[in-house]
């Protein structure tokens, strides 16, 4: 892809038509405007790239380029940087950020599209001349013609930490990912660094748009016949080939929505797990934005019993309440300290907030978000969290703790620390509840990963709540 067409060259314009200097391109200015978006007002990239396209009105080929411009600026910013680094005579955070987007963008089309190298400077130096002004775009001239004096492969060589002295900070460069993040997926991967290089490979690999058919009121057959592919594992599941899926009737409807395959099958594993006694009552602890709760709300309407879904946030509540429509009743509730008496449920989900390290895929700019110093807060509201699950579900009910991270400070560390803590817990193999998935470990809780299973990295721990009689 060399990127969108550009204005009619002096020596090819009908003569005597006035120069005009060409104006850049609007595929490259979305590119430009999504960085900023997310370096000025944290923003999600992939809620805000799709408004940028449909205001600038990208379609086909542009809009294709312009995601790939982004998404992949963001994913390699690291790599990019270090690159920078050695072609800037300044450390990086003294650069303005917006000069420094722009670095970003023409560093990425020159080592990571198939951009010419001509174009991919003069395209983004006409874009630094009319976001920064023509003094700073001579810089950024300056700087993209050095970069481009060498290809992908020999900048590797010249910026890479030594992989038998630094294997970490290898892999952290090569695949552009913070160096404590490649620790934690290492650790959490029992160590093995042929395997976290596989992971950081994958995280860096676009996801493709899966799509579940909400139980009662659509099927995944529906959904293929509209031009989706069946999923992998999940029965509800279907792959979306290419374009936007929400033209479908069925997602306009909120029959159907876009989620993860890992994301249906822990929500399909905690419905699946067999209870004694009664199982009537559902609740969903941390429903926001409302996929999970739409999935068990189809599912337990089917059962005869009904979902509960709580969401703190009330503009969030709303989100819940249009996506799971009459199949689960909805409450602005705080989870810690919930409406409900304490024992009142027989399933309870409690899908916590946490880092997101598990969605790199989908959210490439997470890894740079991010910082080690978060982890104490979200583990403390993690542990919190899961206590109120416990609480809230009947003895013999059970728990399904789940995490969109596979960092062990997120997943058995919290597991085993409020297990540890209460005393009425036992943990129940989460594997037999997820059939036809390969490669789930020994169990009994599962981690689910982007390089084995094809999903974002889910966490499932399934817990029983034990009987105050039972030893």
């Amino acid at each position: 892809m060399t990127g969108p067409r550009r204005p009619t060259p002096r020596a090819n314009r009908p003569a005597g038509r006035p120069y005009r200097r060409p104006q850049p391109d609007d595929a490259r200015r979305a590119a430009y405007d999504l960085l900023r978006a997310v370096d000025e007002r944290d923003a999600y990239a992939n809620l805000v790239l799709p408004g940028l396209l449909r205001a600038r009105r990208l379609e086909g080929r542009d809009a294709g380029f312009a995601t790939e411009l982004a998404y992949g600026t963001l994913r390699l910013r690291g790599r990019h940087d270090a690159v920078l680094a050695a072609c800037v005579d300044r450390p990086l955070d003294e650069v303005d950020p917006p000069v420094l987007d722009l670095l970003r963008l023409g560093t990425h089309q020159l080592l990571a599209m198939r951009v010419p190298a001509h174009a991919a400077v003069a395209a983004t130096v006409e874009l630094a001349r009319a976001v920064v002004g023509e003094g700073r775009s001579a810089f950024v001239n300056a700087v993209l013609r050095k970069v481009a004096g060498a290809d992908l492969d020999t900048w590797l060589e010249r910026v890479l930490p030594d992989a038998s002295t630094d294997p970490v900070g290898q892999l952290a460069v090569r695949h552009s990912h913070p160096r404590w993040v490649v620790d934690a997926l290492r650790d959490a991967l029992g160590g093995s660094l042929a395997e976290t290089e596989r992971l950081l490979a994958a995280d860096n690999e676009p996801a493709g748009v899966t799509l579940v058919a909400r139980p009662g009121r659509c099927t995944a057959e529906e959904l293929t016949a509209a031009g989706a592919q069946p999923g992998r594992w999940s029965p509800y599941a279907a792959a979306w080939p290419a374009g936007d899926p929400r033209a479908l009737r069925a997602v306009v409807e909120t029959r159907a929505g876009v989620q993860d395959e890992g994301s249906q099958l822990v929500a399909l594993a905690l419905a699946g797990a067999p209870l004694d006694g009664p199982d009537t009552r559902w609740l969903d602890l941390c429903a926001g934005p409302g996929g999970k709760a739409a999935l068990l709300g189809g599912l337990a309407a089917q059962r005869g019993a009904r979902l509960l879904a709580a969401e703190l946030a009330p503009h969030r509540a709303t989100l819940v309440a249009r996506t799971v429509g009459s199949t689960a009743d909805v409450v602005v509730a705080d989870a810690l300290a919930g409406p409900w008496r304490p024992g009142s449920f027989d399933r309870v989900l409690a899908d916590v907030p946490c880092s997101g390290l598990g969605a790199l895929r989908r959210r490439p700019e997470a890894r740079w978000r991010r910082r080690p110093a978060d982890l104490p807060g979200l583990g403390a509201l993690q542990r919190a969290l899961l206590g109120a699950a416990l609480d809230a579900v009947r003895p013999g009910g059970l728990v399904g703790y789940v995490t969109c991270s596979p960092h062990l400070a997120e997943t058995r560390v919290v597991v085993d620390d409020v297990r540890r803590s209460r005393g009425d817990a036992d943990l129940v193999d989460a594997r037999p509840f997820l059939p036809g998935v390969p490669d789930l470990g020994d169990g009994p809780a599962v981690q689910l990963w982007p390089h084995v299973q094809g999903t974002d990295a889910m966490f499932l721990a399934l817990l029983r709540r034990r009987s105050p009689t039972a030893g």
